[in-house]
């Protein structure tokens, strides 16, 4: 199938590869969008693996504050190089990802950081649910393993859903930014804040205007 300048085009616009890279994911995709999106991301991910051992100490350090100062949110993200800390598409990305904390609350930035007292205690909770809902013992495992798999997709930054495209995750998206730079590029930290949390009130979902706003 031949390869028009419109695909590639498109590809590009979907994932923010470069248009050398865009080309060859197509023509090894035979044309197929989807497949190409999908090397893509294989391609970063093999790249963010190589820069894993890599040393970032340069970034930024960003915050998004809601309308009307109701969340607040504080980022850090880390890349190799000052340079690269300057660039518009690391910029960027690092501004989303402080959205993204302000409209899904995630507690931790990835899996391996989940305390293994609360890994343990959730598992066991949703053994004991389970159980209760007179599931067989052969299957209560894999049954918690699902469970599992949708709390870090709920508490973990990396794993959640980007609330621009919910068809990759954020760590999917960082990749994808790895691949393109050509940096390692961690997500150290973060710290969210929500008025009156932690204070018995009427509740008002914040979080959920977050969400609308970004998807206006």
């Amino acid at each position: 199938m031949a390869i028009t300048a419109s695909m590639v085009k498109e590809l590009r616009e979907r994932t923010g590869a470069g248009m050398l890279e865009c080309k060859k994911a197509l023509e090894e995709a035979g044309g197929d969008m989807e497949r190409a999106v999908q090397i893509l991301r294989e391609r970063g991910m093999a790249a963010a693996q190589k820069k894993a051992g890599r040393i970032a100490a340069e970034g930024l350090v960003e915050s998004y504050i809601h309308a009307g100062g109701r969340i607040g949110v504080l980022v850090e993200v880390n890349c190799e190089t000052d340079f690269v800390a300057k660039n518009d598409d690391f910029r960027a990305f690092v501004r989303e990802v402080a959205m993204q904390i302000a409209a899904n609350a995630p507690r931790y930035v990835s899996k391996e950081d989940v305390p293994e007292d609360v890994v343990a205690r959730e598992k066991e909770i949703y053994r004991q649910q389970a159980l209760n809902e007179g599931k067989p013992e052969a299957v209560v495992e894999k049954i918690v393993e699902g469970r599992m798999k949708n709390f870090y997709k709920e508490a973990c930054l990396l794993e959640q859903p980007y609330i621009r495209d919910e068809s990759k995750t954020v760590g999917e998206l960082l990749n994808e930014l790895v691949a393109k730079i050509g940096e390692k590029i961690v997500v150290r930290r973060f710290v969210r804040f929500e008025l009156g949390e932690g204070i018995e009130r009427k509740k008002e979902d914040f979080a959920e205007e977050v969400m609308r706003q970004v998807k206006a």
